[in-house]
């Protein structure tokens, strides 16, 4: 029997969603049938203290063997490290990425990417000069459920044509002050930070249908800024996709809370595929054809987070030599993501300040 391949991670900052991927990598990955490759957490560092750094280490139970650092800079030359895992907030995922493969890591960096789709053309240059792996942690894209319902509707066609796509991600939790969704100087808003889940459901669905052959979708949208924080509060980004004869709509807001029915529902000819809440790592779904009861298919996800999946993806990438995941492919799907974010985000006259929004001089 093959021995798994072992990948050793560096984390870089030590927020809870930093915790909820390190403990998808002390799983046993045979859970998530990826018993070809094993997870390390080599090292952990924090931009604030080592104290928060040794915090994080015991509070996610990581083994003695793991180091920890009070400065990303130190972490990035450890020999150890494969690959580091970004999890700081995204206005600060340029700059952190560049950090990275200066120093010759490959990186698995939050979403979104960026903040702006110039920022991502450059980390993508850098890494394939230095011949280095880089993806999106989008993990919606690796959920077992999400790829069986794309299974189901490009594959097998239960739905027959597809007509219309309806996602919808919203959160009225993230109006709290503190909350960084909130914050202009911490890259807050709605469209980047949680819409980002329905806009990738949009594509998922209709950019990337078969028939499609990724012909890029007309695109609209509306926008609203809060009058408190100059922030995105509701969005609405709406696709035509002439290909499939199908329209998407995509929309988020923190006024408001994702319907309990549905916070994906995929109509065709033949009936709808609906997607209880939340829409970032579901592990059920229902088919709903048209003369027949509504079906509900579970997949679960066996204990894990859902975010073991994508880091499974990365180990096979470093492992097989490949500088980009299949499912989550740069130019492909995150450029393609931070383009049209732009593109709504000009239409609503919105930018984030300059120092977030820049690219390294003579970029």
């Amino acid at each position: 029997m093959t021995s798994p391949n072992i990948c050793k991670w560096g984390i870089l900052a030590t927020g809870g969603i930093a915790v909820n991927f390190v403990e998808d990598l002390l799983l046993d990955s045979s859970k998530r049938n990826a018993s070809d490759v094993q997870h390390v957490v080599a090292a952990i560092a924090s931009s604030s203290s080592l104290e928060k750094a040794d915090d994080f280490k015991a509070k996610t139970g990581c083994p003695s063997s793991t180091k920890t650092y009070s400065s990303y800079e130190d972490m990035v030359k450890d020999k150890d490290v494969d690959i580091v895992y970004i999890a700081t907030p995204h206005v600060y995922h340029y700059e952190n990425t560049l950090l990275c493969l200066e120093n010759g890591k490959g990186v698995l960096c939050e979403k979104p990417f960026t903040i702006n789709a110039a920022q991502l053309k450059h980390l993508i240059t850098e890494a394939r000069k230095r011949n280095l792996f880089l993806s999106e942690a989008m993990w919606t894209r690796h959920i077992p459920a999400v790829r069986e319902v794309q299974r189901l509707i490009h594959e097998e066609k239960v739905l027959g044509r597809i007509t219309r796509v309806f996602s919808d991600l919203s959160v009225p939790f993230a109006l709290d002050p503190k909350h960084r969704i909130y914050n202009p100087e911490l890259g807050g808003g709605a469209l980047l930070d949680v819409g980002i889940y329905a806009l990738t459901w949009q594509l998922l669905t209709l950019y990337q249908h078969p028939e499609n052959a990724r012909a890029h979708p007309e695109f609209t949208s509306t926008f609203t800024k809060s009058p408190l924080t100059g922030v995105d509060d509701s969005t609405v980004v709406i696709g035509n996709y002439p290909r499939l004869g199908a329209q998407g709509i995509a929309t988020t807001s923190l006024h408001a809370k994702t319907s309990s029915v549905y916070s994906v529902l995929i109509q065709g000819e033949k009936g709808d595929i609906r997607v209880p809440p939340m829409p970032m790592n579901p592990e059920r779904f229902f088919l709903d054809l048209k003369g027949q009861e509504s079906k509900e298919i579970e997949i679960s996800m066996n204990g894990s987070n859902g975010m073991g999946f994508e880091a499974d993806a990365a180990a096979r990438c470093l492992r097989d030599g490949k500088k980009e995941t299949e499912l989550c492919t740069l130019e492909g799907d995150s450029l393609v993501v931070m383009k049209i974010m732009d593109e709504v985000r000009q239409k609503g006259d919105f930018r984030y300040p300059e120092k977030w929004e820049a690219t390294r001089p003579g970029v």
